[in-house]
């Protein structure tokens, strides 16, 4: 379901596609190919939450904050995310599960790992590996093989979604 909240009403673009299942409220706007898919929770009620191209947030994620958040583009919510976080940056994957508090920032072809807790104004750069409860970096970076699989991730979850939509399923009526 879709809906306007005190005069902010979610831009979802085109190609985008919103399962039916899922409650996005107030100003978030979703970009190309993006998906979100049945159980999540997109709540911009008192923040804007900016969701770029080809990101996919999967089932039963909830995704709010303090201030406004921004997914750049190809990012990956596992099923099961939490996220408050400020900013994910462009390629990231976060494994599902995982929980990210107010503030996090998260530099571009990183991933957290599934059921990792990433404490509040928290800050990875480029290439991290972020694990464990509370959740650091390893020393190891991502790899481009790890690079890939986010990219792939992304697309695969695109496609998936634009057959979804073919066969009318998804709720892109706004309801005030």
């Amino acid at each position: 379901m879709i809906r306007s909240y005190q005069g902010k009403t979610p831009k979802i673009h085109p190609t985008a596609w919103v399962s039916e299942a899922a409650y996005v409220v107030g100003d978030v706007e979703i970009g190309e190919y993006s998906s979100v898919w049945p159980g999540t929770v997109i709540r911009g009620d008192t923040i804007k939450i900016t969701l770029g191209n080809y990101v996919d947030i999967q089932d039963n994620c909830v995704l709010h904050a303090d201030s406004d958040a921004l997914y750049e583009d190809y990012v990956s919510l596992g099923h099961g995310v939490t996220s408050h976080a400020k900013h994910i940056k462009t390629n990231c994957l976060i494994g599902n599960g995982a929980t990210l508090n107010d503030g996090v920032i998260l530099g571009e072809l990183s991933i957290v790992a599934s059921g990792a807790v990433v404490l509040e104004n928290k800050e990875f750069p480029p290439k991290s590996f972020v694990v464990g409860i509370p959740a650091s970096a390893r020393e190891q970076q991502t790899t481009e093989d790890h690079h890939q699989r986010i990219r792939r991730t992304a697309e695969n979850y695109a496609r998936k979604a634009q057959l979804f939509k073919e066969d009318g399923l998804g709720g892109t009526e706004i309801n005030k």
